[in-house]
């Protein structure tokens, strides 16, 4: 009898406590935009259409964004972008890396929600910057958070090595100005992958 119970006690704390796992960008379910500015006031929405994304068991997350999949809705813009902005030809990907408490993420309950600042880094073009990531999670169901930016994460042309680029877009496009700055927002979901 004393076994029987000591089996069900370690049974309810093992219940009890949250457990870590991996989680796995949904790309189906998930959303970056950020939005360029030219001519002074003239803003435009741009996304990319492939994502990728992980959390680990210990709170690592990569974030990848590929380049070649920018969308402008324009498809010579879509190429400009491609080949002198971003150069993809060289530079393929754009990496978000951060850290967050993984017991924190176990311990969110189901239809909660709560705010989360990492520190991560961007690397993009070549150069790597820091980034503070603040943002908004939802735990949608036992093996689905929903993550959501909070304050959007400026890019600055200039810190990655893009400001020529920049001025290219400017000049063939026949602009009298590109912002250098961009803010960028996402909502992403992440789903918790078999142990």
């Amino acid at each position: 009898m004393r076994h029987l119970i000591l089996a069900l006690g370690c049974s309810a704390l093992l219940a009890a406590t949250p457990v870590l796992a991996d989680w796995t960008l949904d790309p189906e379910r998930s959303h970056l935009a950020f939005v360029s500015i030219k001519s002074g006031d003239v803003a435009e929405i741009n996304t990319f259409e492939e994502v990728h994304g992980v959390v680990g068991e210990q709170g690592d997350v990569t974030v990848t964004l590929m380049l070649d999949s920018v969308e402008t809705l324009i498809p010579i813009r879509n190429e400009r972008m491609r080949e002198m902005l971003f150069e993809t030809a060289d530079y393929r990907e754009a990496l978000l890396e951060a850290k967050v408490d993984p017991e924190q993420l176990a311990a969110l309950e189901v239809g909660s929600m709560m705010p989360l600042i990492a520190e991560g880094r961007l690397s993009l073009h070549g150069e790597t910057q820091p980034m503070t990531i603040s943002m908004q999670v939802a735990r949608l169901d036992e093996t689905t958070l929903m993550v959501a930016s909070t304050k959007p994460l400026i890019v600055d042309a200039e810190k990655f090595g893009l400001s020529d680029g920049v001025e290219q877009l400017r000049e063939i496009a026949g602009l009298e100005r590109i912002a250098r700055a961009v803010p960028v927002t996402f909502v992403v979901t992440f789903v918790a992958q078999p142990e």
